[in-house]
Order: C-alpha cells, then sequence, then structure tokens
C-alpha cells in the first residue's frame, strides 16, 4: 500500500471530492486509511451504563485507498507514488511528477 500514516492525501471520488485530509489510520490488509474530516457517518449509540451516552455519534468512517492520491510535499500536487532503492540500499516513495523522495 503506497499511503501511510500521517501523509496528506486529497480525495478524488465519492461524496467528499475535492477535499485534502491528513491520514490518520491505514489499514493495509483492508487496504483502507481513515482521513480527518473525510467520511463522516453517524451512528446510532445505546448507553451502556455511566460509560457512554446515547445519542447520534458522527465519526469518520475508512475509505478506500483507490479513493485518495498523495500530495507531494516538495511540489505540493497529488500525485502517483513510485519506489525506488537508493544506495545504502533503503527503498523509498518517490513522487512520479518531479521525482522527489517522499520520506
Amino acid at each position: 500500500m503506497n499511503i501511510r500514516k500521517n501523509d496528506t492525501v486529497l480525495v478524488i471520488t465519492g461524496k467528499d471530492r475535492g477535499k485534502k485530509g491528513k491520514v490518520r489510520f491505514a489499514y493495509p490488509k483492508e487496504e483502507r486509511v481513515i482521513v480527518e474530516g473525510i467520511n463522516f457517518i453517524k451512528r446510532h449509540t445505546r448507553a451502556t451504563g455511566a460509560v457512554r451516552q446515547a445519542g447520534i455519534i458522527e465519526r469518520e468512517a475508512p475509505v478506500h485507498v483507490s479513493d485518495v492520491m498523495l500530495i507531494c510535499s516538495k511540489c505540493n500536487h497529488p500525485t502517483r507514488v513510485g519506489f525506488h532503492f537508493l544506495e545504502d540500499g533503503r527503498k523509498v516513495r518517490i513522487c512520479r511528477s518531479c521525482h522527489e523522495v517522499i520520506d
């Protein structure tokens, strides 16, 4: 998966198309990410003793990783992600448009 935690991404499809946000959680096995301020759902909850209050709670739901694009920190554009190996053997992500190292 090319998107990681703390990356800034742009939503390219769905009801929140065009919005930017920071990735809070990444779930590589499900290929989903949770982005701050994106894909809010309303969850109707029941009170469980004195711990949680009953009512409608808005929270962020996961978005499929194919619905977001990474925003390059150097060129500040949404970009595809490539991979290269450095001279010391490390594998790093690169921006496909400006060819700068993202990591």
